[in-house]
């Protein structure tokens, strides 16, 4: 490091070691994906998503190495088998590309925003840009091919309107029927409902690959938890006659031959439960019926015991890596003794 450069905080190094984490596991998954994809339309989004998550290990590699940090053991080569069977269908590897997307503009824009050092805000800046440019061109595909989940329509609004009944917010009474879903709610309930469907399919692909029964019987009770809460948003749209974004195109093989290391298969898991965490956090806060707010709360108690396991499976086999921390003053004091 240079000595008249300011040393990172904590939140820079935090963001870097995410930021290194997720994109070396997302890296060895567009590997897979780069290699068994066959529509021609596609490809160009497989690509693009596999060079920008190689451009963002070498950034973060040489910031690890100007700062003389040690590099998180992360994903290799060795936690994917190109040669294996292909697991999922080109238009589903253009959906996981859009959903990684996603991820990527909210992660970035966070690690961004908590960046103080110019070179530091320069590189998460550029990453974020790379990522919106992932997004429009994913996009672009899938409208063109007629794949992209898009939200329920409703009609436009007439005239611009002021809550005028305390009832507005209710939706416990079982002696009052809630009022029909606002725009915020159908927004956040069809987000729901399409990153489930992801989680569904991951699920199913990893527990008919996977090589231990303990895994195995994990991603079991994730799927079964993805198509619960598929049911659930499903039901309070079409309550309100609004029917749920779906596609059929989406699909897994009936491979079974192991692709994904089961440390990778974990980790994914544990982003998929820390991501789906947030959303119901947004979704709650974001809802104005007490019904959907309690919905939330209960299907975000239940991700949670999942997300507990989950870690308890990895730390088990060693294969969670610990963050960043500060120093134990009290075990530094007793190793001095």
């Amino acid at each position: 490091m240079d000595k008249n450069q300011v040393s990172l905080t904590a939140a820079e190094i935090g963001s870097l070691w995410s930021s290194y984490m997720y994109d070396s596991m997302s890296f060895q998954f567009i590997r897979f994906m780069k290699e068994k994809v066959q529509n021609k339309k596609i490809k160009p989004a497989i690509e693009k998503a596999y060079e920008i998550a190689s451009s963002h290990l070498i950034e973060y590699e040489k910031m690890y190495s100007q700062e003389n940090l040690p590099l998180p053991y992360g994903f290799s080569d060795k936690d994917v088998e190109l040669n294996a069977p292909d697991l999922f269908t080109d238009t589903f590897k253009l959906t996981l590309t859009l959903h990684m997307a996603r991820v990527g503009m909210v992660t970035h824009s966070g690690t961004l925003s908590l960046a103080a050092r110019k070179d530091v805000r320069l590189l998460f800046g550029k990453c974020l840009r790379q990522v919106e440019e992932l997004y429009q061109l994913s996009s672009d595909i899938a409208l063109d091919m007629g794949v992209f989940l898009r939200s329920p329509y409703i009609p436009y609004p007439k005239q611009a309107k002021f809550v005028n009944n305390k009832n507005y917010m209710s939706g416990l009474n079982p002696l009052l029927s809630p009022r029909i879903l606002n725009a915020l709610e159908i927004t956040h309930l069809s987000m729901n409902i399409e990153t489930n469907q992801i989680g569904f399919m991951l699920t199913s692909a990893f527990m008919q690959t996977a090589q231990s029964t303990e895994v195995k019987k994990y991603m079991q009770k994730g799927n079964e938890i993805s198509k619960s809460h598929l049911d659930k948003f499903s039901d309070v749209l079409l309550k309100d006659d609004i029917q749920a974004p779906i596609s059929a195109d989406h699909a897994i093989t009936d491979s079974t031959t192991s692709v994904f290391s089961e440390k990778l298969m974990m980790f994914q898991m544990g982003l998929l439960t820390t991501a789906g965490l947030g959303n119901y956090a947004t979704a709650a806060s974001l809802s104005q019926r007490s019904d959907l707010i309690l919905m939330y709360e209960r299907l975000s108690a239940q991700i949670g015991l999942f997300a507990k396991e989950g870690a308890k499976i990895m730390i088990q086999n060693k294969w969670m890596e610990e963050p960043p921390g500060a120093p134990d003053r009290h075990q530094l004091g007793e190793q001095k003794k």
